[in-house]
């Protein structure tokens, strides 16, 4: 008899179950008429055998479903990464395809490293190019037509029947035996060689030394040295021509800044000499000893010397300049007092 009325008390639970489902259907959807309604299909539910372990406890086992975020999170993260991509690739949002993304300005403060910093500024360090312009600004041999007068003054005062034509003309910078620099114009002509001092600033020609090309024994090129304990420095090349091989200079020469007795004449390049093509090949000190060793091989070949040995040695060997303390060069080569300068406004 009891297991009877256990079957009879299953049905009927299953049974309150199915009417309480429809009755929840109905109030969630109160619009569902005869013409729209839903269709229910009959399952047959296979009761099992009652048991003791039946008739003590009944569990359902429900299917375990994982979380899932809500359908307008999935879609604001998808927004949300499809805008990262498009800014990884474009580089700046909003941007059309193709166009470049603005520079970004650097600074200390967005967190760049000490060698970020360095390497931007080395790379965009126009301010250094502008303080060379300007120190070049300052040479009055830049001014415009100011070589070209200087050059047509000067080629006014050579001698056709002394010195030949002119084959080339230079603008350096000399050096002499106490490393002092002076700004110079260089003629080179059939049978001289001209090294003349021009003043830029008054056009006019101060000075001109005459070196016959005959008399010339040895042309130096190399870089500029100095004795083992001076405290001087030049870095560079030059070129020195040599004239009198025979006559050294003397103790006092050696010793008196002012000393113009020296066999020799010691040229280095000019400091516009990287300005631009033009003035690049008027002070190039290359094509001076080759134009000037030909010349002078020429001048040697038509002109002899009686008792002296003819023809031009070339030597390829450091410039010894023997000065030690050389205050006074210190000082008028830092402020270029052997050049044509401006100096700004002096008095009041």
């Amino acid at each position: 008899m009891l297991p009877v009325i256990a079957q009879w008390n299953w049905q009927a639970v299953f049974s309150l179950a199915h009417l309480r489902y429809r009755f929840i259907t109905l109030l969630r959807n109160p619009t569902m008429s005869e013409g729209n309604t839903d269709t229910l299909t009959a399952v047959e539910l296979d009761i099992p055998e009652p048991g003791p372990q039946t008739q003590s406890s009944a569990q359902l086992d429900l299917p375990r479903t994982s979380p899932q975020p809500p359908r307008s999170a999935q879609t604001q993260g998808q927004t949300h990464s499809q805008a990262e991509h498009q800014v990884l690739e474009e580089g700046h949002p909003g941007k059309e395809p193709g166009e470049q993304c603005p520079a970004t300005l650097l600074t200390p403060g967005d967190g760049v490293g000490a060698g970020a910093m360095e390497d931007v500024g080395a790379k965009g360090s126009h301010w250094t190019s502008a303080i060379d312009q300007f120190k070049l600004k300052r040479f009055f041999v830049l001014r415009p037509g100011t070589i070209d007068q200087a050059l047509a003054d000067i080629q006014v005062l050579v001698n056709q029947e002394e010195d030949g034509a002119v084959l080339g003309v230079w603008l350096m910078a000399e050096v002499d035996h106490w490393n002092n620099e002076r700004e110079r114009v260089v003629l080179i002509t059939e049978r001289s060689l001209l090294v003349c001092k021009y003043d830029f600033v008054m056009f006019n020609c101060e000075q001109i030394q005459r070196i016959p090309l005959n008399f010339i024994d040895r042309i130096a090129h190399g870089n500029f040295i100095f004795p083992q304990r001076s405290l001087l420095k030049r870095e560079g090349e030059g070129v020195r021509v040599f004239w009198d091989r025979l006559r050294e200079p003397s103790f006092s020469s050696r010793w008196n800044p002012f000393a113009t007795d020296y066999p020799y004449n010691t040229f280095t390049y000019h400091p516009v000499s990287n300005v631009d093509d033009k003035f690049t090949a008027l002070c190039e000190i290359h094509s001076f000893q080759k134009q000037l060793t030909e010349a002078a091989q020429k001048a040697h070949l038509k002109k002899p010397i009686p008792g002296k040995a003819n023809g031009v040695l070339v030597l390829n060997q450091p410039l010894l300049i023997e000065a030690f303390v050389g205050l006074m060069s210190f000082i008028g080569n830092q402020n270029k007092l052997g050049y044509s300068l401006a100096r700004g406004n002096i008095g009041f």
